[in-house]
């Protein structure tokens, strides 16, 4: 292989993935002639061994793996090469157990499954059952966001028979070995092991918490967390301001009784390629300097309010601490009533029960138990705090799933919407799921100024919606314009009114339409009511857009309750000004000339 053999060269490219999975250094150029001459050779040290079943244990483990001989942790041969028997992206998990006897095979000999049962059950047994051998990574430095999602794996025979140890004797890492662009994992003993003994590994490794660690180890060890609340603790400012550059707040007095008045056209600098092409008004004139702006219409996040407010007569299209509604994770928190003791009272009816899965794992865990005990339907459905698009979002009923996500990047667990209303589309031969999505744009915090535009925007599924197939993109999910193979409908909410009085006209829209405008009028209450940075500050200068992604679900007296889903900072405005060319006229004329229009709605 020549020269990217040669230590130097290796220890320069992984050194950092070394230290960072806290790989001894005395096992580095071990690791590195193992790799290059592909010694896989923990046999000299190991025997598999297969557990006999118990009926009365529950997460007993099928394997184990008992030493031979004794494991100095000194010693620098004493690192050994585990290769991985699969590897995945999770939405495409199922397809690939389908089409593959062979690894079918493999994962059910691993699982202690019958090899021999129909291959969908089969496969459905496999994904069910998989989550105590999974394990996860992700590429960092990719340049692609798509590249950076997590990675699941699930090791060979060897590395898949570690059994867990509140004190574990060895450790092991997954290793990405950029030579050959191929992921293992590294097993080495952390102390001493005497000939006889089995392998112990921390399956919650780095978790100090008693009661974090237990639900952390449910996968694997079977208890009943009785210690957590459904309804969690409100975190305080310093969870709001984590992973976020504090923004400054605007000098209130420099802007008491402004009153600005222009005599020319308002000077407007935007980012965005719609408010260049669609801003088209007299009033307006788009010009290429922040400086000589009196509008900035920005597509990256402004933090500097206090240095804005200096300069009077500037606005911007954002208010500081805006997150607590853009941000997913902190919507949920914004919405949740504080001081309520039922879960039922703690989220209103159009919030479907969100919990935090970095922070309130244990209190979800809790409600899943209370849902389960009711027998009721336990579909939930995973989304990153800060990602579009659906990317790394999956649904599931599966408990040890949701848990094993919850160890990748930050993510929300929310109930998953099991009857929403559906939209008949006789080209898919069935209904679908559908969504709408409504601007909200902000013009005031204090007092509350907040304005809908009518003219809304549809999402539809390409596929009849059934509680199955969770896999399948195109019956659970609404988003097909990222998707180059995906069929996306286009319709204008104009035919969408003809069509709903068609299928449901015992639904007056304008109801449904009236009890959207409540729901987000109660959001923004909700966020201007607490101190930033838990809340949206004042801001006389900020004006915003925000785009509120919204389902409708049939409620028990086959009532429909709109349901609140995301709500999107500097949204894609691109289907609106090609649906509606007056759309940013009419949004600037609103927001900076106090003009309004048929098509906007007041709060």
């Amino acid at each position: 292989m020549g020269h990217a053999c040669d230590w130097d060269s290796f220890i320069t490219i992984h050194k950092e993935q070394l230290v960072s999975s806290g790989v001894p250094s005395h096992f580095w150029k071990t690791i590195h002639e193992k790799l290059f001459s592909q010694l896989f050779d923990i046999g000299r040290a190991v025997k598999l061994l297969k557990f006999e079943k118990e009926a009365d244990l529950k997460c007993q483990p099928n394997w184990g793996l008992q030493t031979t001989t004794f494991i100095d942790k000194s010693d620098p041969n004493n690192v050994f090469l585990v290769d991985h028997a699969w590897t995945f992206r999770l939405d495409s998990a199922k397809k690939q157990l389908l089409e593959h006897e062979g690894l079918r095979n493999r994962m059910s000999i691993l699982l202690d499954l019958e090899c021999d049962l129909p291959k969908k059950e089969l496969v459905d047994q496999i994904l069910n059952n998989m989550w105590p051998l999974c394990h996860t990574y992700s590429i960092s430095s990719a340049f692609e966001v798509e590249d950076r999602l997590p990675v699941w794996y699930i090791m060979d025979e060897i590395g898949s028979a570690l059994i867990h140890k509140d004190t574990p004797n060895c450790r092991i890492v997954p290793f990405f070995f950029s030579n050959e662009q191929i992921t293992y994992s590294l097993l080495f003993p952390i102390i001493d092991i005497d000939e006889g003994e089995f392998l112990y590994k921390d399956f919650a490794e780095g978790i100090s918490d008693e009661k974090e660690r237990k639900i952390g180890l449910l996968p694997w060890v079977s208890c009943t967390p009785n210690e957590f609340s459904m309804i969690p603790s409100t975190p305080g400012p310093e969870y709001y301001l984590k992973g976020h550059i504090k923004e400054s707040l605007p000098l209130l007095d420099n802007l008491m009784n402004l009153n600005k008045k222009y005599s020319g056209k308002l000077k407007v600098f935007a980012q965005y390629s719609m408010v260049r092409n669609y801003l088209t008004s007299d009033s307006f004139e788009l010009v290429d300097t922040e400086e000589e702006a009196d509008i900035l219409w920005l597509t990256e996040h402004f933090k500097n309010f206090k240095e804005l407010s200096e300069t009077p007569e500037k606005y911007v299209n954002q208010f500081p601490f805006e997150y607590v509604i853009t941000v997913k994770d902190l919507l949920a928190l914004t919405c949740r009533k504080l001081g309520e003791k039922s879960i039922e009272s703690y989220c209103p009816n159009w919030l479907p029960v969100t919990y935090n899965l970095k922070t309130e794992l244990g209190n979800f865990i809790a409600y899943y138990k209370h849902q389960e005990s009711k027998g009721v339907d336990n579909f939930w459905i995973t989304k990153p705090y800060n990602l579009a698009r659906g990317m790394d979002t999956y649904i599931t009923d599966n408990l040890n799933c949701i848990i094993r996500l919850s160890s990748t990047s930050p993510k929300i667990v929310q109930k998953y919407i099991t009857n929403p209303v559906l939209f008949y589309r006789p080209e898919c031969d069935g209904h679908v799921k559908f969504d709408i999505r409504y601007v909200l744009l902000l013009k005031s915090v204090k007092p509350l100024e907040a304005y809908v535009y009518k003219k809304f925007f549809l999402r539809f599924a390409n596929m009849p919606f059934e509680l199955t197939d969770f896999d399948i993109y195109e019956k659970h999910f609404t988003v097909m314009n990222y998707n180059e193979n995906a069929v996306l409908r286009h319709m204008l909410c104009e035919e969408f009114l003809l069509k709903w009085q068609e299928q449901y006209g015992q639904h007056s829209w304008s109801d449904i339409e009236n009890s959207i405008c409540s729901m987000l009028k109660e959001i923004l209450v909700q966020a201007i009511s607490r101190e930033p940075p838990c809340g949206i500050a004042e801001s006389p200068q900020s004006r915003a857009l925000y785009a509120a992604d919204i389902m409708l679900e049939w409620g028990g007296n086959r009532n429909i309750i709109p349901k609140i889903l995301e709500i999107n900072w500097t949204p894609d405005c691109k289907r609106a000004c090609e649906y509606y060319p007056e759309f940013f006229n009419d949004i600037f004329e609103l927001l900076f000339l106090d003009k309004s229009c048929n098509n906007i709605i007041k709060l």
